[in-house]
């Protein structure tokens, strides 16, 4: 890699809200002098992009390997929240994250997962306590206390949830939000506890209510959920208090494009370009404390240089001086890593993804997937049975859903969803967040089957069950990332993915969509390995639509 010591260029001093020519002078990767010139430059030397909050794990790939991608368009930190990771191998799940961010120049920030597991409604591979979120807020790669899914926790002051929270306090390092739909009394309530940000806004409205309470809003933009068309006509008035976030990217989508992609879609929308840099640079460095130039004198130079302030074509990327990506290409080299596992579900049998009908009244409940959205709708559509048995409607689009305990051999739970629109086969996924049991959707309980074993032989992956047709992304590492090169993992995924579109689904991203419906802390009706979940009154629901009788003699009324 080329180290620099010496760079001019137009100067986009976001801070001081000033574009000028400049000589830059860098000295062991630190910017000492910063001078203006009089000359006319062809290229623009600005701060670079952040991901303000995502999960790397989602992405599949290794911290390292993420990077790879990251820096051809203009990112140079992150915001990481490991709990997915932790989910399943605890808090040693988080150190590994931290000990292999350490082999890359890219700067990775942490943040100590607050809600492992997520719930007590399913089950994890570990916990993560208040004794371990204090350990790992010591290290100094620990920005903050990552999203505070328990927000009925915070709303009545759980013992533990504000143990944590005070724990943050105590160390002086921020609280991420996890609220979605909150409002009111309820978010006014929460936020005044310490939490800081949100990224789960879905509309206008909830996200401008939340910035009036104070909270800054993260707009997010990943591979299922997409929020940035609702929230971005916040930025142009609340620009100081926003932020810019993947939350969950897949590696084909991350090759196309990341917060740079947000920046160019805010250009279109006619925001001053310093406003838009202010929230895709500046605003995280701030508000998490991050050791990330901003393009002063003494500031690491860590910085990129774009074309023109128009389209932003990204020339370089460089980190502490070095230059680590070029005209799209990536400068960082491949490093290999360890695959640590929990995973110990036994081969499945066909019987066991039969459910018996024993309703009452003819309906169950579905799961409504939307596209771009991880809430979900709940609806009541007629059963279709064969030999007593409940089967998915292809002709309704309403197809089995299975939850596979992966850290016990317990049977699976079984629900129904709406929107995959698969005429045939089936798919599977052990990236199921949050706990990242074995999630799975299809047609036929033979393709169901197929596909789930097909995970519990390579032990973590995705796969495809179609007939003799069987594919499967192997995810050695927890059973949600794999240390291969991050362009081939893209290119399998990218096979993979097209294999599942001509299944019949018309999704953007079938299995980043799918590994959400078991995310119970997000309304309104999800499955867990335990059962069929009710997000809004945050218990278990039954599948069968019970029959309410009325009584003549009063108004009162019973369920059966």
């Amino acid at each position: 890699m080329i180290t620099l010591n010496q760079i001019t260029g137009n100067l986009v001093d976001v801070l001081n809200n000033r574009i000028y020519p400049a000589k830059l002078t860098i000295e062991r990767g630190i910017i000492t002098c910063i001078e203006e010139t009089d000359k006319d430059y062809d290229q623009f030397i600005l701060p670079g992009f952040i991901d303000s909050h995502v999960h790397i794990e989602s992405s599949m790939l290794t911290p390292t390997e993420f990077a790879r991608l990251a820096v051809t368009h203009g990112t140079v930190a992150t915001v990481s929240d490991p709990h997915e990771i932790g989910n399943v191998l605890g808090v040693a799940g988080v150190e590994y994250m931290l000990e292999n961010a350490q082999k890359t120049p890219f700067k990775f920030y942490f943040g100590a997962p607050s809600c492992v597991p997520a719930t007590t409604f399913e089950t994890a591979g570990a916990v993560i306590d208040v004794a371990d979120v204090d350990y790992l807020l010591q290290k100094k790669e620990i920005k903050y206390l990552s999203e505070m899914m328990n927000f009925p926790g915070v709303l009545f002051e759980d013992e533990e949830v504000m143990a944590k929270i005070a724990l943050a306090k105590k160390y002086g390092k921020p609280v991420d939000g996890h609220a979605p739909g909150l409002r009111g009394k309820d978010a006014e309530k929460y936020i005044a506890a310490g939490i800081s940000t949100d990224h789960e806004c879905f509309t206008y409205e909830e996200a401008l209510e939340k910035l009036q309470y104070g909270m800054k809003i993260i707009i997010r933009e990943g591979s299922a959920a997409k929020n940035f068309e609702a929230l971005i006509p916040l930025l142009d008035e609340y620009y100081e208090n926003m932020m810019f976030c993947s939350d969950d990217k897949h590696p084909n989508d991350l090759v196309l494009g990341h917060i740079d992609e947000l920046v160019k879609r805010a250009l279109k929308k006619g925001i001053d370009v310093m406003k838009i840099l202010r929230v895709a640079c500046v605003n995280p460095v701030l508000h998490y404390g991050l050791e990330v130039g901003l393009l002063q004198e003494y500031d690491p130079a860590d910085f990129i240089v774009v074309n023109n302030l128009s389209d932003f074509k990204i020339r370089q990327t460089y980190i502490g001086g070095e230059l680590l990506a070029e005209n799209g290409k990536t400068l960082l080299d491949y490093v290999t890593a360890n695959s640590p596992n929990n995973f110990h579900a036994k081969t499945k049998h066909l019987s066991s993804f039969f459910v018996k009908d024993i309703s009452s009244t003819g309906e169950i409940k579905v799961i409504e997937a939307l596209e771009g959205q991880l809430i979900t709708n709940v609806l009541h559509t007629k059963i279709k049975i064969k030999e007593g048995a409940l089967i998915s409607n292809v002709e309704e689009d309403v197809l089995k859903l299975v939850v596979v305990n992966r850290y016990e051999d317990v049977p699976p739970a079984i629900g129904f969803i709406k929107n995959f629109g698969f005429k045939q086969g089936a798919i599977a996924s052990s990236v199921a967040h949050d706990s990242h049991n074995i999630i799975a959707v299809g047609v036929s309980d033979e393709d169901i089957c197929k596909a789930v074993n097909l995970l519990i032989e390579t032990k973590g992956g995705l796969s495809l069950a179609q007939g003799e047709t069987q594919e499967v992304l192997p995810l050695p590492i927890a059973g949600i990332m794999t240390s291969e090169n991050a362009y081939k993992v893209a290119q399998q995924y990218t096979q993979l993915d097209k294999m599942t579109k001509k299944l019949g689904t018309s999704l953007y991203a079938p299995y980043m969509t799918l590994s959400f419906m078991a995310l119970l802390v997000i309304p309104h009706l999800k499955l867990s390995d335990k059962g069929l979940f009710d997000g809004d009154n945050f218990t278990f629901t039954d599948l069968f639509v019970k029959k309410i009788i009325h009584s003549q003699s009063s108004n009162s009324k019973s369920i059966v």
